[in-house]
């Protein structure tokens, strides 16, 4: 692998690193844990994340994209459409074609580009109704890497995603652990050395009591999916009046 000096990453609120916690309303994310596998092996590397929560592809291209153009960095990861998949009415050959248009801007620069397939979220309650357009959309992705020449990040064969600890009580964003393995699994895509397995098992859990299991979906229903839902119907996003947590390249320390 070429020297990497300097990473850009681009995105939503996975790239943002939601549900890392690092104290108050600041977050860690599987970026910024990539960005300190690349430090150690060069130690002056520069890092910016860009990535804003609840961004659509078109912002994320109109925003972002030009900004990852100005800075010209060695390496840019881009994840981006999940929010547009979830919503209804999305469309995923018109996501990929803003894709595409996004990942030929950033190619011209002569930066390395890492993209991302969606999460198989079959298991998950509402999110398994857009596993079929997740599974369609993952498909452009790979042919858009292909075409492109991108280093790709399959999540959907990540079969320890599927467990539960992977993801926050929102069910909605990773755990800490979750953002961990996927720095593990870019990391290895990347050609870095990371020192820990991806794929390590979680320990076997307890089946959980069918009433007690259903006493928590009510719960997570209530506190997570009706808010989310009623920012879709009014047209608000998480991440309005937010700005990028690393908007220039720097060092890490």
């Amino acid at each position: 692998m070429s020297v990497i000096t300097s990473y850009v990453a681009l995105g939503d609120s996975f790239t943002e690193g939601l549900n890392d916690h690092v104290g108050g309303d600041r977050y860690r994310g599987w970026a910024d844990r990539l960005a300190e596998l690349l430090a150690a092996g060069e130690p002056g590397l520069r890092y910016a994340n860009l990535a804003v929560r609840g961004r659509l592809i078109r912002q994320i291209l109109d925003e972002q994209v030009p900004q990852a153009e100005a800075l010209a960095p060695d390496l840019v990861s881009l994840c981006a459409g999940g929010n547009d998949i979830l919503r209804p009415g999305g469309d995923p050959d018109a996501i990929a074609a803003l894709l595409d248009t996004a990942v030929t801007r950033l190619r011209a620069t002569g930066a390395r580009v890492v993209l991302f397939t969606g999460f198989d979220l079959r298991q998950v309650p509402v999110m398994r109704l857009v596993h079929h357009k997740i599974a369609v959309y993952n498909l452009h992705i790979h042919d858009i890497a292909a075409r492109h020449g991108c280093t790709l990040v399959d999540l959907w064969a990540m079969g320890v995603l599927r467990d539960r600890r992977a993801w926050s009580e929102d069910r909605l964003h990773l755990s800490a652990d979750g953002h961990r393995r996927i720095a593990l699994r870019a990391a290895e895509v990347l050609g870095l050395p990371a020192g820990e397995d991806w794929r390590e098992p979680y320990p076997p859990l307890v089946p959980a009591v069918w009433t007690d299991a259903r006493r928590e979906d009510l719960r997570w229903a209530r506190a997570f999916l009706a808010p989310w839902i009623n920012r879709r119907l009014h047209g608000r996003s998480s991440g309005d009046g937010l700005d990028a947590k690393r908007p220039d390249l720097a060092p890490l320390r």
